[in-house]
């Protein structure tokens, strides 16, 4: 045999290695992404079969789009890990319908507007949307913290995210989630979230320690909102409150609004009349001046002097109250709903449709909530700060993708 036939063989032999192992490779591709795509890990893709899938993804962001799309509900909570605590249970007793808790960890105010809008464009007549307001809506300034260290998949919150999705799951993340799906599904993994997006963060209540929550709170130090501040309040400017204005006109005029500034230790609050306050009543204000254009919406603040605030014992740290806390919250907001007084909060600003006023002697027209929330906005109260971090938020998600 001749040096260039054993050549000849050699080179074919070598070109059906490299076309078998190229079909094989292919093929293994087209077998993963398959998987992943029928396993749909965030439960988004149009063509996945209707499995009853769990919320897998450690990242919120990727988690709740599925939910807040999810016909199962009719109301949501959103807000930062201080409105996590809400127990969609309790709520749907206190307020009827049926709610998902969307808060998430950090989350900044235009996240929270990017799942609001998924929320509304799949329930355009949603029954009620609860939004907790912080430290990040109130910071001032031209320029805003959009995003967060965690990953914010945008694609996730577009109108063709079901077939847009089949591109964007070409990943080893996709493949890593759809693995965990996949473990869900067969009972060997638990989701990291409830199907309604609640989850129980915080430890045990026998691990509550006074000496450790006291410590906390003093590294915390007062929280005051960021940002550039020239001239006189009203000229600053709040971007996350005029976000979050455009974000609420859009849904019905029957879906009721709830935005409440939440309760933060006393400790961590800014002192009575000092440069700090004025921040956050000018940002009372704004929200005030949302509430006059916004049909069916009720404010409520939370943040300042009250029973709940002023016992350091209701809390882990300087933001994170503890589960009775957070009951009692979800009972009050529903009690402000039917008009009541408590001293655990001040309604700032109501203005109802005509045919929902409840029929309590107690409601207030909307001209008389008005001046009480201008009243209370302008007097020596201590409003509290907030902040999307903390001892107990920080620690609360597993990973971070």
């Amino acid at each position: 045999m001749s040096s260039s036939t054993s050549s000849s063989d050699a080179a074919s032999r070598w070109r059906r290695f490299f076309r078998l192992a190229a079909g094989t490779a292919l093929l293994a591709v087209i077998v993963i992404y398959a998987f992943v795509a029928l396993i749909d890990p965030f439960d988004t893709l149009s063509l996945s079969p209707p499995l009853q899938r769990g919320l897998v993804a450690s990242n919120q962001r990727f988690s709740y789009p599925s939910v807040a799309r999810s016909e199962r509900f009719d109301s949501a909570v959103f807000g930062t890990s201080t409105s996590r605590l809400l127990r969609p249970d309790l709520l749907d007793t206190e307020f009827g319908g049926r709610f998902a808790n969307l808060a998430m960890n950090a989350a900044t105010p235009y996240e929270q507007a990017r799942l609001m809008q998924v929320f509304q464009s799949a329930h355009p007549a949603a029954r009620t949307i609860v939004v907790g307001l912080d430290l990040s809506y109130c910071a001032t300034g031209n320029s805003e913290q959009l995003l967060t260290p965690r990953v914010f998949p945008a694609w996730l919150y577009e109108a063709n995210a079901s077939w847009r999705g089949y591109r964007e799951m070409f990943n080893l993340f996709a493949v890593q989630e759809a693995g965990q799906q996949f473990g869900f599904l067969i009972g060997l993994k638990r989701p990291f979230y409830n199907a309604n997006g609640y989850t129980d963060f915080l430890p045990p209540d026998g691990e509550y320690d006074p000496v450790r929550v006291a410590k906390h709170m003093e590294l915390s130090g007062i929280f005051v909102p960021p940002g550039a501040r020239d001239g006189v309040p009203a000229n600053w400017r709040y971007a996350a409150i005029e976000r979050l204005g455009t974000v609420i006109a859009l849904f019905a005029d029957s879906t009721r609004k709830i935005l409440y500034f939440v309760p933060y230790s006393r400790k961590i609050m800014p002192a009575l009349d000092s440069a700090g306050e004025v921040v956050w009543q000018e940002c009372k204000r704004r929200v005030v001046a949302l509430a006059d254009r916004t049909p069916n919406i009720l404010v409520l603040d939370f943040m300042r002097p009250t029973p709940i605030t002023d016992a350091v014992n209701n809390y882990w740290d300087g933001l994170h109250y503890r589960h009775e806390i957070a009951d009692r919250v979800v009972r009050d907001l529903a009690a402000a709903e039917q008009g009541d007084a408590s001293p655990d909060y001040t309604r700032l600003a109501e203005n109802r449709l005509s045919a929902s006023l409840p029929n309590r002697a107690t409601a207030a027209s909307k001209s008389e909530v008005r001046a009480l929330s201008v009243g209370v906005c302008a007097s020596a109260m201590s409003p509290g700060p907030s902040t999307t971090h903390g001892a107990i938020a920080c620690s609360s998600e597993a990973s971070v993708p």
